[in-house]
Order: C-alpha cells, then sequence, then structure tokens
C-alpha cells in the first residue's frame, strides 16, 4: 500500500492500517497530550498562527541558493566561512523529503505509526560521509541569533527527529545539525524597498533516544481516553486547553443564568 501521499483520517482504536504521525504531531504531543488526542482521534485542531509568509519565502530562496552549490559538488561559503568541510547532499528523493506532506518516512512497525517530515536540508561531511541535517530558520530581532531560549527546544526536537528518520532510511546521519540563521537588520538608515538579513551558521549535537519512546506513548494515548488538561513547554497548564475550558465555563453559566428565571417561574 502506498500511505505517503494519503492524508490521514481520525485516528480509531485498534485500527490496521498505518495512521500518519507528522514531525510537527510529535511536537503537539510533547506540548500537551490533550491537544494531539483531540486533534488525532476527532481532527480538532489548535487554531492556526498566521502564515509567516516572509519566512517561507527567505526558506526558498535558501533552498535555490544551496542547490546551486549542491549542482556544482561544491561547498557553500558559510561552510567555507566556518571551516565546514561539507557541501549540500544530493539524493534521488531530496525533492520529497522537502515536500511539506511527504517528506522523509518511516512506518514504525511497533505502534503501526507513519511518521514523516519536511525537511529543509541535508549537507554531507567531506571528511566522514555522515549526513547532517540543516533546518533554515528567519527573525528579525536587535540582538544576536541564538537558540538557547527555553522555547528553541521546538527546534532542537524537530531537527532531532530528522535525525531519527533519515537513520531509519539506513543513512549514517552525524549528530551534528545545523540552523542556517537569517536575522533582518534594523540598524540601517532606512527601508528603501529591502530588508537585509546577517546569517548565521548555529551547531547543534542532537540526541534522539527520547522519540522512540514518544511515539510509543503517543500511541497509548491515542488508544485511551482524553487526557486531561496538560503543561505546556513555558511552564503552566496549556493555554489552549485553558481557554477551551474557561469558554465552556462561562456559556455553561451563561445558559444557567438565562435559564434560570424559567425554572423559578415553574
Amino acid at each position: 500500500m502506498n500511505y505517503w501521499r494519503e492524508r490521514s483520517q481520525p485516528y480509531k482504536p485498534g485500527q490496521k492500517t498505518a495512521f500518519k504521525i507528522s514531525r510537527s504531531k510529535i511536537e503537539l504531543f510533547k506540548q500537551c497530550p490533550r491537544c494531539f488526542w483531540l486533534d488525532a482521534r476527532l481532527k480538532i485542531t489548535r487554531p492556526n498562527s498566521p502564515p509567516f509568509n516572509i519566512n517561507k519565502a527567505i526558506d526558498e530562496l535558501f533552498k535555490k541558493e544551496f542547490d546551486v552549490y549542491r549542482a556544482k559538488k561544491a561547498p557553500h561559503p558559510i561552510m567555507v566561512e566556518n571551516g565546514l568541510k561539507a557541501i549540500p547532499y544530493s539524493h534521488a528523493k531530496l525533492d520529497d523529503w522537502r515536500e511539506t506532506f511527504v517528506g522523509i518516512q518511516h512506518l514504525h512497525e511497533p505502534t503501526n505509526l507513519l511518521v514523516f517530515g519536511g525537511i529543509d536540508d541535508v549537507w554531507i561531511d567531506d571528511v566522514t560521509g555522515e549526513l547532517m541535517v540543516v533546518d533554515y530558520k528567519a527573525t528579525a530581532k536587535d540582538k544576536e541569533v541564538s537558540i538557547d531560549s527555553g522555547w528553541q527546544i521546538s527546534y532542537k526536537r524537530q531537527v532531532e527527529v530528522y535525525q531519527w528518520l533519515l537513520r531509519k532510511n539506513d543513512l549514517l546521519v552525524s549528530d551534528m545539525a545545523y540552523f542556517v540563521y537569517a536575522n533582518g537588520r534594523m540598524d540601517l538608515d532606512g527601508f528603501n524597498n529591502r530588508v537585509e538579513f546577517k546569517t548565521k551558521l548555529i551547531p547543534y549535537k542532537g540526541n534522539a533516544d527520547w522519540i522512540e519512546p514518544t511515539v510509543a506513548a503517543m500511541k497509548a494515548c491515542m488508544d485511551g481516553e482524553m487526557p486531561p488538561v496538560g503543561d505546556s513547554i513555558m511552564g503552566g497548564p496549556c493555554e489552549f486547553c485553558t481557554y477551551a475550558r474557561a469558554r465552556t465555563e462561562l456559556t455553561m453559566q451563561a445558559l444557567r443564568d438565562k435559564l434560570q428565571p424559567t425554572i423559578k417561574n415553574n
């Protein structure tokens, strides 16, 4: 059966067909099992944030830029500047790996979950032959970019999932991943119909040991009852669950208040 181009239906406990789990759904589970359960079992998704179209444009331009060096089998200047002996990696399935709803995939047989994720780029080490996961990021701030903030653990988990998926596809993968991080400059005199970016290469040593137990926990969650309100990665209760509960309580109270005069009259 060709799973990889099928959109998943709501999960049904005990189903025999493989169920697709994206990298972003793994992150959702890590943030809040309740939100994940509602998404997987009932297709009730969190509200979407506005699309980051500028970030998407930068991603596409980065891909085109690195593809030039991929075709030449030559290192990109940012690799040379950072003393990295590597070139962009060529693979017959690279376009699939980059496609959002296709990505690089692995059927996790113990759970029958088809895990996939759309990767930004892969480089190959000239010396060891190991593949290195690369993720493009873009922002605009008046200080040096980093991946040190607490909320950026999602960035780290993202590349670790990609490392795990590549290894599950029998590829030799380095623990070292890289973020190509573009930062829009705010120190210029004016806009003048252009935004200039300063790009920084940030290394990160990944550890994918958490993924196998997490996938197993996700399957157990999907097969079980709806979890209680969970805690967010930033600490405290999940803001989405908290909002939903508060809205339900206020709605029910409003209905009770509306019905109270009728009950008294009867």
